[in-house]
């Protein structure tokens, strides 16, 4: 049976690695409903056969048997066909085979180009997609997998502690010893951001203690044992926000929280909250993008004309790379010194150089963020770049 996996920065990394070789990426909306669903494998059945044809006019002297191979036999898993979400990305390459499942249908297609075809994916709506939810309080954890749709509890790693006893053990503080029952001050318990610095005294002191020890453990046994791959949103008080943030190394763990005692929310209570949460954290993000465009060009930093983008994304100085998402320009980039190559051929199959930019500033540490048609692009090309020098 063909695993479907989550869209994540892994598979992202693994897909940008990809450059120079035969590349094909498909994809297609799938359904959920019995009736609908019969027909995916029909539609997938015509794409693959439109990736074959790409293939023989593309790379004429490449044997297509190894890298067609994967995509026929998963036509015919039917186990496959009865478990997809709403929408799948497959790429194939020489000994490489991966199908992303995601929860929003994706536009119908397929692709042979010298790289995987990424744009789609980057396009998704973040809200929509899966993400890990820790609940956290000063002495237990758990954790739900889902998206804005549905959470799910999932089960953690034998290795990760449940609560402060599994971390430390022996090492507890004992529960009869002084100290505020909630492990912090009073003013914890008006939800003060740092409780942990205000501690009682005495054992109150070593309690405090324990909280942040017990932090410490988690974070370390989730990296370690629970990894994911997926963004991670924390759903603690205040307090708790303050010190497992302050001991973190989880690069996924999302800026912002919700400030809540997880024990007291409903699933369906964290589900609307999360969901609500990483639209703001989107919203945000390409508000951000925006504003630091703006001050780019103040600056002289800024790029405006794809030709300009282009040799500055060739020489590694896009820091930031504003793309409209429904904008597609045909042609491609000189590899040898990045000129942009227009593409007035009309073929359909044309590689697009906003694709092509894309790749060339992710693989070099930049940032990219796709504008949706309800956000205003600054610039009539399709693209912009805030750059390093």
């Amino acid at each position: 049976m063909t695993v479907h996996e989550p869209f994540t920065r892994q598979a992202l990394a693994e897909l940008l690695a990809f450059d120079a070789q035969p590349s094909l990426s498909l994809y297609m909306p799938t359904h959920r409903i019995l009736a609908e669903r019969a027909q995916d494998p029909i539609r997938y059945k015509n794409l693959v056969r439109q990736l074959q044809s790409l293939l023989q006019e593309r790379y004429p002297q490449q044997d297509p048997k190894p890298l067609i191979e994967p995509f026929l036999a998963l036509e015919k898993d039917p186990s496959f066909w009865r478990s997809n979400g709403d929408g799948i990305a497959v790429f194939g390459t020489r000994d490489y085979f991966k199908v992303i499942s995601v929860h929003q249908p994706l536009p119908e297609g397929a692709f042979v180009q010298s790289h995987p075809v990424l744009k789609p994916l980057l396009c998704l709506e973040p809200s929509l997609e899966r993400y890990q939810v820790l609940c956290l309080t000063r002495d237990e954890v758990w954790m739900y997998e889902g998206s804005s749709r549905q959470l799910d509890k999932i089960e953690l790693a034998p290795q990760v502690p449940r609560n402060q006893n599994d971390a430390l053990g022996s090492e507890l503080t004992p529960s009869n010893q002084q100290g505020f029952p909630g492990g912090h001050g009073r003013s914890g318990e008006r939800g003060d951001s740092m409780t942990h610095e205000s501690a009682g005294g005495g054992k109150q002191d070593e309690i405090n203690l324990d909280r942040e020890r017990f932090f410490r453990a988690l974070d370390k046994a989730i990296e370690e044992h629970q990894p994911s791959g997926l963004p991670l949103l924390l759903v603690a008080l205040p307090e708790n926000q303050a010190v497992f943030r302050a001991v973190s190394h989880n690069q996924q763990l999302l800026p912002k929280g919700i400030n809540n005692d997880p024990s007291l929310s409903s699933v369906e209570e964290l589900r609307t909250q999360c969901a609500r949460l990483i639209q703001d954290i989107h919203e945000d993000r390409l508000i951000d993008a925006l504003n630091r465009y703006g001050i780019a060009v103040g600056q002289g930093l800024a790029g405006a004309r794809l030709a300009d983008i282009a040799h500055a994304a060739f020489d590694g100085r896009v820091e930031l790379l504003l793309v409209e998402a429904d904008r597609q320009i045909p042609g491609t980039l000189d590899k040898d010194n990045g000129t942009l190559i227009l593409d007035n051929s009309g073929s359909k199959g044309a590689p697009d150089v906003l694709e092509e930019l894309i790749l060339l500033v992710l693989r070099q540490g930049g940032e990219v963020v796709m504008l949706p048609p309800e956000h205003v692009m600054p610039t009539g090309t399709g693209a912009a770049a805030v750059l390093r020098f």
